[in-house]
């Protein structure tokens, strides 16, 4: 179906008085059968609230409390009454497709009888996502593709391309997420530009047929615009739009917005992308020029092939010469090149100068940004860290930047013009907002304007009717236009429909020794293999490595009389599948399972977390945003790795209960969650299921549970 609904219709009038959220929230629920729950009425109120008064508002909402319908009322409500579309972010396409193919359309027809129009809604993602029906029918050179050393990887990809020409004739969207299965980024590539290579709708021959042009032509006409982290950190950081006018933002797994902004805003250097700009731009200007720029590309590849992966807190004197030579070749590139816009008439030209052009810029920018990261006098005025990332068979070495934060970065460019709503089921975190509210950029304590219904009272929270429609956007735009807009905040927990201390157990494993670095240890298998027996199979298995979970498996699979999955035997979705649709089967992985998996049933009643998910110490991002905090006066360990850590155990805790009727265990084998000093700041993070350290009182529990 097409992921924009019914236009507005010409002849409904726009006198119809709008209802209050509580009204249209109550119209929906009946409307897709479902039922009211506190926690949803109280952040219905809680969004409208910050959306009249231009305050930010931060919600925690435990799942089952059916936020989306929370957030998308109010938006709807805001967008029949302004000008302006909302946008929705997220950070996951499952996401993303959950709202644009269920809950938007189901929405809007549902409320469609008691608003103006039926609600329009797009989804909207980067440029990068969609076919470019030029790129594809101009046969540019393929001279971004990474060398592929094994021949089988190199006939799969040729694969891929022959179905992406094949899709590209019966696609409506060109939207990459379409096609399944999906295809490698070697092939893509092949088939997209980014938005600085694009010649624009006006220049290009497909113009008035792109994809992502038509893509932004409906977000422009949408009351509702579904996008993601990545394109509204873009939009926000870049002197031109990429989404529609909008006054009110609500970000959706709001857990993960600094990473993704910290990914969009990171930059990489290699001798690949150095080759990459060295070829594009060598047919266009005098060789000798682009041989200058492949010589220096082929001198950082020999200096960083030899130098140790890290972080690197000082500049080597050979690493900066080395970067200015690559710097300073670029930018030769660049002015030989001439003016940006030539080759007015010819676009296959025009496309070719905008690509090299791209490639150079990326390569001059991030060759100098990487030498402004040194050279600060003191810790507290250093802004970026750089490391190096040893190379693979597939990948030469890579030098990174990151910024220490974006906090500053999202005040000014998110919150400073707009109303943002965040919410997750995982915000509060030690019982708290002020933690993310500073990674944000929102500031915390004195800065924070007191929560609405913080005390379960919704009363504050402001008339929600439709008579001071108008007198509240009036308000609202003044204190935009005074600049106060992004100055308070509110944080509020709406609960959860879950009774957790009757559904679910915290069992923290105290008597077994704290976890090393050699593997995991004979203990920590005895006691994953009594957990698994006692629950009848029915284990989520959540490790802080994919070594961990592997040698984990290997070492179980023998023990066990019940079916064990590893992350890595097949695509994660289809072995998320298998588990949820094989009650005994368990199911063991990393990273993406700790907050990917609902599985709702019999199939899960035991998640086994095997250590606390601290930051490698040898992280170089998080290891040097911990020294950066610390030399403020600040704790690094709390505010970076904690965080990190309280992040990632209450996400994977919320994979138990994922329904009304499930119940069921987590399992942490880590002792330090009973026994260190941080160890309250992590529990107050967690849902509050009944806790216990009695190993056999688990096992009983399990027992029982498995013969019900």
């Amino acid at each position: 179906m097409p992921t924009d609904s019914i236009a507005p219709s010409e002849d409904v009038s726009s006198k119809v008085d709008i209802p209050p959220v509580e009204d249209l929230l109550s119209t929906a629920v009946e409307a897709v059968g479902g039922v009211e729950r506190p926690g949803q009425i109280t952040m219905v109120r809680a969004v409208q609230h910050a959306i009249e008064s231009g305050d930010h508002l931060a919600v925690q909402a435990g799942t089952g409390t059916g936020k989306s319908l929370a957030y998308l009322i109010p938006s709807i409500r805001h967008a029949m009454t302004s000008k302006g579309a909302v946008v929705v972010s997220t950070a996951t396409i499952a996401l993303q497709r959950q709202l644009v193919d269920r809950d938007l359309p189901r929405l809007a027809k549902a409320l469609a009888p008691r608003l103006p129009h039926e609600p329009s809604f797009a989804i909207l993602k980067g440029r990068r996502n969609y076919l470019c029906r030029y790129k594809a029918s101009a046969g540019w050179p393929d001279d971004e593709q990474e060398q592929l050393f094994d021949p089988r990887e190199v006939n799969a990809t040729g694969r891929m391309v022959q179905r992406i020409q094949e899709w590209a004739n019966e696609t409506e969207t060109g939207d990459r997420d379409e096609l399944v299965p999906g295809v490698n980024e070697q092939a893509w590539r092949q088939f997209s530009v980014s938005a600085r290579e694009c010649l624009g709708a006006t220049r290009c021959p497909s113009g008035m047929e792109c994809f992502a042009e038509l893509a932004r032509a409906r977000a422009g006409e949408s009351d509702v615009v579904v996008t993601n982290h990545a394109l509204l950190a873009i939009d926000a950081m870049e002197d031109f739009p990429l989404l529609p006018e909008h006054e009110v933002v609500v970000v959706d797994e709001a857990h993960e917005l600094v990473d993704r902004v910290t990914s969009v805003v990171s930059g990489e250097l290699s001798e690949t992308m150095v080759a990459v700009a060295a070829r594009r731009v060598g047919k266009l200007i005098e060789q000798h020029l682009a041989d200058r720029l492949m010589e220096a590309g082929e001198d950082l590849k020999a200096l960083l092939t030899v130098a140790p992966a890290g972080r690197l807190d000082e500049l080597p004197q050979v690493l900066g010469m080395t970067l200015a030579l690559v710097r300073d070749a670029a930018w030769a590139c660049i002015t030989a090149l001439g003016p940006r816009n030539g080759d007015k008439d010819d676009p296959e030209a025009a496309g070719l100068r905008r690509a090299a052009f791209t490639s150079l810029d990326e390569v001059h920018d991030t060759a100098q940004r990487m030498l402004d990261a040194f050279g600060h006098a003191e810790e507290v005025d250093r802004a970026e860290v750089v490391w190096l990332e040893a190379g693979t068979d597939r990948r030469p070495p890579l030098l990174r930047v990151a910024p220490l934060t974006v906090a500053g970065m999202l005040r000014d460019k998110l919150f400073g013009d707009r109303t943002v709503v965040l919410t997750s089921a995982t915000l509060a975190l030690g019982g708290a907002f002020d933690g993310l509210a500073r990674q944000w950029g929102l500031g915390g304590g004195p800065g924070a304007a007191k929560a609405p219904g913080d005390t379960g009272n919704t009363e504050d929270m402001g008339d929600t009717g439709d008579s001071g429609d108008a007198e509240n956007e009036t308000k609202r735009k003044k204190k935009r236009k005074e600049g106060k807009g992004g100055a308070g905040w509110a944080g509020i927990d709406v609960g959860s429909p879950f009774d957790h201390p009757r559904s679910g157990i915290l069992y923290v494993a105290k008597h077994l020794p704290q976890p090393g670095r050699d593997g995991l240890p004979e203990a920590y298998l005895e006691e994953i293999t009594e957990l698994i027996e006692a629950a009848g199979g029915r284990t989520l298995g959540l490790f802080s490595s994919m070594r961990a979970a592997k040698a984990a498996t290997e070492a179980l699979r023998d023990r066990l009389s019940v079916p064990l999955l590893c992350q890595g035997d097949d695509s994660t979705m289809l072995l998320v599948k298998q588990f949820a649709e094989d009650e005994p089967t368990c199911l063991f992985g990393t990273l993406s399972l700790w907050q990917g998996v609902d599985v709702p049933g019999p199939s899960l009643r035991l998640v086994i977390i095997d250590r606390i998910p601290f930051p490698r110490p040898d992280d170089p991002l998080s290891s040097a945003r911990q020294r950066h905090v610390a030399a403020k006066g600040g704790n690094g360990f709390m505010s970076v790795a904690a965080t990190h850590a309280a992040l990632l155990l209450a996400q994977g805790a919320g994979r138990l209960l994922r329904s009304q009727h499930d119940k069921g265990v987590v399992a942490v084998l880590d002792p330090r969650l009973a026994t260190a000093r941080y160890a309250g700041f992590l529990r107050d993070s967690l849902p509050p299921f009944w806790p216990t350290n009695d190993p056999a009182k688990v096992r009983s529990a399990l027992k029982r549970l498995s013969a019900s």
